[in-house]
């Protein structure tokens, strides 16, 4: 089974309602007559594409960086730095975002010739952000010494005390940032954070790699224009985009036009052998190859190696990863950082069994859930909310013990019509004494609350998701692409839909039918293999990743297409993702 499966697995097939996308006849037939197989012209027109270019951006339909605020300010600042041989820290985040936004900052400065090195917070020493001991850590780097300008990538917009003690030490700070600001912006020299209120530009859901990325297509122009003959000028930014595509991706941020034209991009080079050392070896630590490269394989299976040190080690090894050039450095922290991740799956194996077994009726109780337990790891309660949010389809969060044993930290994961971060922001009007500090996204949002506060936390949190969202949103809906028709079996146009960009916002095409089960039996004891017929009268093989209990004889499935590759050979299959018994 591959991570995908071992990371998307469910203890049981929990019952949903099926129920089919709208499709734009209108949109379906223009994309048909622009020369797109029927099964994608179905799919991108009920994700409302009208064309090619809509459905398969390219790099030339990259929004322009101008539009993002504060772009210029933040090009004077980093030109005139590196012009005059400053010293530049990079401060990243602790996540695979922050990682690659930190690879990315490092390797594409450097290709402009500026001084430049990077800190990164531990997540269980400092917590989050540039905070006032990062700063004071920051002062005495030891490599680069006290720093001239400080650069934050994936943090920084909530980082009102840590800009502060930056300027008591007389050193400005560049904030690059996608999380939503709070009431106020800190006061940094300059921000560039597309989710700033006067922000014009047109998306709204680049990552923290993004943005950095877009202030080094801004300074490599503005190198072009008024000094034409500096290395900066000519810096291969493109060599970056394989990072850019996995942050991305791994970040579950929207793919809305732009951001699948940058991951498009990165994944191409990918495909091509043309990635960063490190990804290359954790590509071959995962067991991926890279002319078969799937999005799905960034987000569960590369990025997952990278997040696993920064929740329970230091994400230092995996930024190492990204920047080394030395294919057996890169091939030794790969092999680091799979260890790690395996220690991750067994940790969070454990503590969503203890979840459950704690809460055996809260499937239909209640509008959100509200987990702890003294003895879970800090830099996992995050997954384990994403899992118990997909079992339970309720907006969920997670909390463990933090250093400070007055205080828990917690993680969330929300769904479709609830805004996260807006939720917590809720309950800390509320009640502004629970809520230390929190940040985040539409989807999900890091917390930190007082210890003797979680019961209160508990009641609020469930308030705010009750005003907050309609009672149906809550039911379990899984959208399909329809029934499929038979005659688009064909590996061609199942390898079409391999090769595009599917992800947050952007879902893969799962598929509805009726059919009589065949044959099935079990693999390991662990999944169920299965032969199917469908009601047009084709046969499909097919398999349930986490089911051991047999199916019925005729069920109604939901399942995605895919192309089996196993010792040389390849063979169409589908993967069962909802499952009810007719």
């Amino acid at each position: 089974m591959s991570d995908h499966d071992v990371e998307t697995v469910l203890d049981e097939m929990l019952p949903a309602m099926m129920r089919n996308r709208h499709v734009d006849r209108k949109l379906e037939q223009a994309l048909l007559d622009q020369g797109l197989n029927p099964i994608l012209a179905r799919v991108y027109a009920a994700r409302a594409l009208a064309s090619i270019s809509d459905a398969k951006p390219s790099l030339h339909d990259l929004l322009r960086p101008e539009a993002l605020a504060g772009i210029e300010q933040a090009v004077d600042l980093l030109y005139f730095s590196i012009q005059q041989r400053k010293k530049l820290l990079v401060v990243a985040d602790y996540d695979c975002d922050g990682a690659t936004a930190c690879a990315v900052a490092l390797r594409g400065l450097r290709m402009m010739q500026a001084r430049v090195d990077y800190l990164v917070p531990n997540r269980s020493v400092h917590g989050y952000g540039l905070t006032a001991e990062i700063v004071a850590l920051a002062m005495k780097h030891p490599r680069l010494g006290k720093p001239d300008l400080l650069i934050t990538v994936d943090n920084g917009i909530a980082s009102h005390e840590g800009i502060e003690a930056a300027a008591a030490h007389g050193v400005p700070v560049l904030v690059t940032d996608h999380h939503l600001p709070g009431d106020s912006l800190p006061p940094a020299q300059v921000i560039v954070n597309p989710n700033q209120s006067h922000c014009q530009f047109p998306s709204k859901h680049l990552a923290g790699v993004g943005v950095m990325f877009y202030v080094l297509l801004a300074l490599r122009r503005r190198f072009r224009e008024q000094d034409p003959q500096h290395a900066a000028a000519q810096a291969g930014l493109q060599q970056l985009l394989d990072l850019v595509a996995l942050g991305t991706v791994a970040d579950l941020v929207k793919l809305d036009r732009n951001n699948r034209a940058l991951v498009d991009a990165g994944l191409k080079r990918m495909r091509e052998g043309k990635s960063q050392a490190g990804i290359k070896a954790l590509m071959s630590v995962s067991g991926r190859h890279a002319p078969q490269l799937e999005v799905a394989d960034l987000g569960f299976a590369i990025g997952p190696r990278i997040n696993a040190a920064g929740r329970l080690k230091d994400i230092s090894l995996g930024i190492e990863c990204l920047l080394t050039d030395d294919a057996n450095e890169a091939e030794r922290l790969a092999r680091e950082l799979d260890a790690i991740n395996r220690e991750r799956q067994r940790m969070q194996a454990d503590m969503q069994q203890q979840a459950l077994e704690a809460l055996p009726t809260l499937a239909a109780e209640g509008p959100s859930l509200v987990v702890f337990s003294d003895s879970w790891h800090e830099g996992i309660v995050g997954l384990l909310a994403s899992k118990l949010k997909d079992q339970f389809h309720r907006p969920t969060l997670a909390l463990a013990p933090s250093a400070d044993p007055q205080l828990l930290r917690g993680s969330g994961r929300s769904m479709p019509g609830l805004h996260l971060r807006d939720a917590l922001d809720w309950v800390s009007k509320q009640s502004p004494a629970i809520l230390v500090r929190f940040g985040g996204h539409a989807m999900a949002a890091g917390f930190t609350i007082r210890r003797e506060s979680l019961k209160a936390f508990d009641i609020l949190f469930a308030r705010a998701v009750s005003a907050m969202t309609d009672p149906e949103q809550l039911e379990p809906i899984v959208w399909t692409d329809g029934s499929l028709d038979p005659s688009w079996l064909r590996e061609d146009w199942i390898q079409s839909i391999q090769e595009a960009i599917w992800g947050q916002g952007f879902p893969a095409p799962l598929f509805q039918d009726q059919f009589e089960v065949m044959s099935q039996h079990s693999l390991a004891d662990k999944h169920l293999k299965v032969r199917l017929q469908a009601e047009q009268g084709h046969k499909l093989d097919g398999i349930a990743f986490g089911r051991r209990e047999p199916f019925e004889r005729r069920i109604r499935a939901a399942y995605r297409l895919q192309l089996n590759r196993w010792q040389g050979r390849q063979s169409l299959q589908c993967v069962l993702e909802h499952v009810e018994a007719l």
